[in-house]
C-alpha cells in the first residue's frame, strides 16, 4: 500500500486513476489550486511555484498529470504559451518541492506525451528513438527536462508517454460525435499511424508504473497493437453502427484546425510500448477494437 499525491486529478485520467488506487486500497491525495475540501486535498499555485501544508513529505510517490487541453484547437500563440507554461510550471515546482524535501518521495511519475517524437511516417520508434521536430516534441522537451532536479534527491523520475486516450473525452469525444452523427470515416490520408491506449490500460499501466520498485525514465503509453487513423476511425463507426464514408480531408484539417490539427491529426508515429512490455506489463485492450468495445460499454 502506498500514499499517492495527484496533480491533475479532476482530468480524466486523473479521475479514473484516484478511483483504481482508492479501490486497490491505496492513500491518495490531490493537489487542489480553491481552497481544500478536506484533508486529503492540498492547496498549491503551481504559477508562484508553491505548495501548501508539506504534503511532498508525507507521501511515497507523486504523479503529476496536470496542463491545458492540447484538444483545443485551432491554437491561438496565447493557448500554445499556456500550453508549454501550465507544464512547465507544475512541473518545477513538484521538483523544487520534491529537491528541497528531507524526507522525498521514492518517485515522481511525470506525465508525458508522444508529441516527442514529431511526425516519422513509417519509421518504427520506441523509448530509444531521438525526439521529433515541431511545436509539441519542443514543449514535451522542456516539460521532461523541467523534472530532473526531483532525481537529485535519489527520487526515481518515470516519463509517461502517453498516446491517443480512447476514452469518452479529450481527442475522442470529437471523433465520437462526429461518427454519431453520420460523417465518420477517413481522418486525412487514413494510412498515418495513431498511437493509441485504451484509458483502462492507460491508468493500470500507471498504476503498475507506481508500484513497480525499479521503473524509471521513459516509458511509451500506447498500445501493443499499432494502428492506422483508418483502421481507429473505421473500428470507431463498426462499433457505432454508422456509415464511415465522409470523414475529414487533409485540406479542411488545415484550414480549419491549422498547426494544432496538423500536429494532432496528421502526425504519423508507429510506436512500441518496448520498456512497458519489458517490465511485465499485461494489456486489457491489445487491439483498437478492444479498446473501442471497452470506452462504448462503459
Amino acid at each position: 500500500m502506498v500514499s499517492v499525491l495527484i496533480a491533475g486529478a479532476s482530468g480524466t485520467i486523473g479521475t479514473a486513476l484516484q478511483a483504481v488506487l482508492r479501490e486497490n486500497g491505496h492513500h491518495v491525495h490531490t493537489l487542489v489550486r480553491r481552497k481544500p475540501h478536506g484533508p486529503t486535498e492540498h492547496q498549491w499555485s503551481p504559477d508562484n511555484h508553491r505548495i501548501d501544508s508539506g504534503i511532498i513529505n508525507h507521501v511515497d510517490a507523486v504523479v503529476n498529470l496536470s496542463g491545458a487541453s492540447i484538444s483545443r484547437m485551432p491554437w491561438s500563440a496565447r493557448h500554445k504559451e499556456l500550453i508549454l507554461s501550465s507544464r512547465v510550471n507544475a512541473t518545477k515546482t513538484l521538483a523544487q518541492a520534491i529537491k528541497k524535501s528531507p524526507t522525498p518521495p521514492q518517485v515522481l511519475l511525470q506525465g508525458s506525451a508522444v508529441g516527442f517524437y514529431g511526425d516519422r511516417g513509417e519509421e518504427s520508434l520506441d523509448e530509444t528513438s531521438k525526439r521529433g521536430s515541431g511545436y509539441l516534441s519542443d514543449v514535451v522537451v522542456a516539460w521532461e527536462k523541467a523534472a530532473t532536479p526531483a532525481a537529485l534527491k535519489k527520487t526515481r523520475v518515470i516519463y509517461a508517454r502517453t498516446g491517443l486516450v480512447v476514452g469518452h473525452a479529450g481527442a475522442m469525444a470529437p471523433l465520437r460525435l462526429q461518427t454519431l452523427v453520420g460523417l465518420g470515416g477517413k481522418v486525412g490520408p487514413g494510412t498515418q499511424w495513431w498511437p493509441w491506449i485504451s484509458l483502462h490500460d492507460e491508468v493500470r499501466a500507471l498504476v503498475h508504473l507506481i508500484t513497480h520498485n525499479t521503473a524509471e525514465g521513459v516509458f511509451n503509453l500506447v498500445g501493443p497493437t499499432p494502428a492506422t487513423a483508418s483502421t481507429l476511425t473505421h473500428e470507431l463507426a463498426q462499433a457505432m453502427k454508422r456509415p464511415h464514408l465522409i470523414g475529414l480531408p487533409s485540406f479542411a484539417i488545415r484550414a480549419l484546425l491549422g498547426e494544432a490539427g496538423v500536429a494532432l491529426l496528421l502526425t504519423s508515429q508507429h510506436i512500441a510500448p518496448s520498456r512497458l512490455h519489458e517490465s511485465g506489463f499485461s494489456f486489457s485492450e491489445p487491439t483498437v477494437h478492444d479498446a473501442i468495445a471497452r470506452m462504448l460499454r462503459n
